[in-house]
C-alpha cells in the first residue's frame, strides 16, 4: 500500500469536498463523548459532529462506513526517538511517521536524542523540513536543554523555542547538576517553556541492566534501586517550588514517584508526569531468558508498580502515556543483556498494547485514550487531540476487538527491537487521518 506522503497533503488547496464517517463509536475524552454518532470532515477541519450524523450524509460527501468501531482523536506521542540525523540506519523521520500511522498516532515529539544533537537553532529548522517533506504525521520538536546532552550548559532556550521547538529535554540522560536544573527551569520560566526531565540518578543507576530485587539476583544482573529515581524526581520538585518552572517527569515507573508527583499536584505546582506503555503492560518478569528487547530505560519494574502505574493513569495522577519509541539496531541489541542498548520501538503497539489494559478491566476506554490525546495537547500547547468543531482533523478508526499476532519483521520501523514480537493483541487501527486526509488504512492483509 502507498501512503501519499504529508507534504503533498499540506499543498493541496481546499477543494470544498466533505468526507463524513457515519454509524461510529465517538470517543472524545476531552468533551466526555461516548457515543454512537457520525463526524464531518471538510477542508482539513471537522466541520460537524453527532448522533444526527450516524446513518444521515450531507449530500455530496464521501460516506466512511466506520460499521459501529470508535471513531477517536488521533494520538499524539509525547516521546519519540529517532535516528534523523545521525542514526538513519535505526530510523528516519519517514518510516517513524509510517510506523506512526499504522499505529494511530497522528502527531509525535521527537527527542534530541540525535548526532548532532539538537541544540541549535538550526537543527530544529532541519527536523521541521524534512518532517514537511518527509513524515506522514505532524511531528514536533523536543530540543535539548543542555549543549551536546552533556548536562553542564544550558542552551539557548528563548531562540529554540521562538524557532519551533515544543519542549526541552536532556534525552535519555538525568541532569545530575543541580545548579544547572535549577537555572534551565528559571530560564524557561521566563518563556513560558515546558522542561521534560528523564529522572533517574546516573550515579546510582549507571552500570545498571534492571529493576533491583529477587528477579535481578536469580539472573546475575547488576540492579539498581527505585531510589535512583525517586530521589531526582523529589529533587526536581523541590526546584519546581523555588523557581515556579513548568516541568514534566518523563516516564515514571513506581508507586514512590506517583506519591511525589501527587503530592506536588496538591501543592499546585506547576508539575505533570508521564508513563511509558511499556511499565503499564510489562514487568520485571518478562525478561526471562535475558530478552534483551525487554531491556529498557527506566527498568522494568515489579508487578506491583506496574499495576500501581496502571491505577495512576485511571484515577489521573499520571498525565500522559508515552511510546517511548526508541529504535535500536540488531547489533546493540544481540549482545549480553548487560551489555545491550536500552530501547524498544512501540509506535505501532501504542494502541493494540492499551487496549490490553482495557480489557482485562483495568481501565476504561476513555480514560486510557484521555491519556494519549487530550492531556498530551494541552501539555504541549497543541490544538489537537479533540473532536470539536473547527478543530483540526486528526483522527483513528479502531476495532478494539479485532484479533491479530505482532510480528516484528512486518513493523514498518526501521528497527525490529519491539518486545511485543509474538504477542497476542486485541485491539487493531483500521485507519489514521491526518488533518483530512487517510495515511494509514488497514487493507485486511498486511503486507510481506
Amino acid at each position: 500500500m502507498t501512503i501519499p506522503p504529508l507534504k503533498a497533503l499540506e499543498k493541496t488547496k481546499p477543494t470544498g469536498t466533505a468526507t463524513v464517517f457515519i454509524n461510529a463509536r465517538i470517543i472524545d475524552p476531552g468533551t466526555n463523548r461516548d457515543e454512537p454518532g457520525g463526524l464531518l470532515v471538510k477542508d482539513g477541519l471537522i466541520a460537524d459532529i453527532g448522533p444526527h450524523l450516524r446513518r444521515n450524509a450531507p449530500d455530496g460527501a464521501t460516506v466512511i462506513d466506520c460499521k459501529g468501531h470508535v471513531l477517536a482523536p488521533g494520538l499524539i506521542d509525547a516521546q519519540v526517538f529517532t535516528g534523523e540525523p545521525g542514526f538513519e540506519h535505526r530510523e528516519t523521520l519517514k518510516t517513524a511517521s509510517h510506523a506512526a500511522a499504522a499505529g494511530g498516532v497522528t502527531t509525535i515529539v521527537v527527542m534530541p536524542e540525535t548526532n548532532p544533537v539538537i541544540d541549535q537553532v538550526a537543527l530544529v529548522d532541519f527536523i521541521q523540513r524534512r518532517a514537511r517533506d518527509n513524515a506522514y504525521v505532524h511531528v514536533h520538536t523536543m530540543a535539548a536543554m543542555t549543549k551536546g546532552l552533556k548536562g553542564e550548559e544550558m542552551t539557548e532556550i528563548g531562540l529554540l523555542k521562538r524557532a519551533g521547538a515544543i519542549a526541552f529535554s536532556n534525552g535519555k540522560s538525568s541532569l545530575a547538576n543541580t545548579r544547572v536544573m535549577r537555572n534551565i527551569l528559571n530560564y524557561a520560566k521566563d518563556f513560558g517553556a515546558l522542561v521534560v526531565h528523564h529522572t533517574e540518578d546516573p550515579y546510582l543507576s549507571g552500570a545498571a541492566s534492571m529493576n533491583s530485587g529477587e528477579v535481578a539476583s536469580r539472573l546475575g544482573l547488576p540492579a539498581a534501586s527505585k531510589l535512583a529515581e525517586t530521589i531526582v524526581l523529589e529533587r526536581d520538585v523541590r526546584l519546581v517550588e523555588m523557581t515556579g518552572g513548568r516541568y514534566h517527569a518523563a516516564t515514571i515507573s513506581c508507586q514512590e514517584s506517583v506519591d511525589v508527583v501527587r503530592d506536588a499536584k496538591q501543592r499546585k505546582l506547576p508539575v505533570t508526569c508521564g508513563v511509558s506503555i511499556n511499565h503499564l503492560t510489562l514487568n520485571e518478569n518478562d525478561i526471562g531468558p535475558y530478552r534483551t528487547f525487554f531491556k529498557i530505560r527506566p527498568p522494568l519494574r515489579r508487578e506491583e508498580d506496574r499495576m500501581a502505574m496502571v491505577q495512576a493513569v485511571a484515577n489521573g495522577d499520571i498525565d500522559i502515556v508515552v511510546s517511548s519509541h526508541d529504535p535500536q539496531d540488531a547489533d546493540t541489541k544481540r549482545r549480553p543483556f548487560a551489555e545491550a542498548a536500552d530501547g524498544a520501538v512501540g509506535l505501532e503497539t501504542l494502541l493494540s498494547a492499551a487496549l490490553r489494559l482495557v480489557h482485562a478491566g483495568d481501565i476504561s476506554l476513555s480514560a486510557i485514550l484521555k491519556a494519549m490525546t487530550i492531556n498530551p495537547a494541552r501539555l504541549l500547547g497543541l490544538h489537537s487531540g479533540r473532536l470539536v468543531k473547527g478543530a483540526i482533523a486528526d483522527l483513528v478508526l479502531f476495532d478494539p476487538g479485532e484479533p491479530w499476532v505482532v510480528n516484528k519483521d512486518m513493523l514498518r520501523s526501521r528497527s525490529k527491537n519491539t518486545p511485543f514480537d509474538e504477542a497476542k493483541m486485541q485491539g487493531r487501527v483500521l485507519r489514521t487521518v491526518v488533518a483530512g486526509e487517510t495515511v494509514y488504512e488497514y487493507a485486511g492483509i498486511e503486507r510481506t
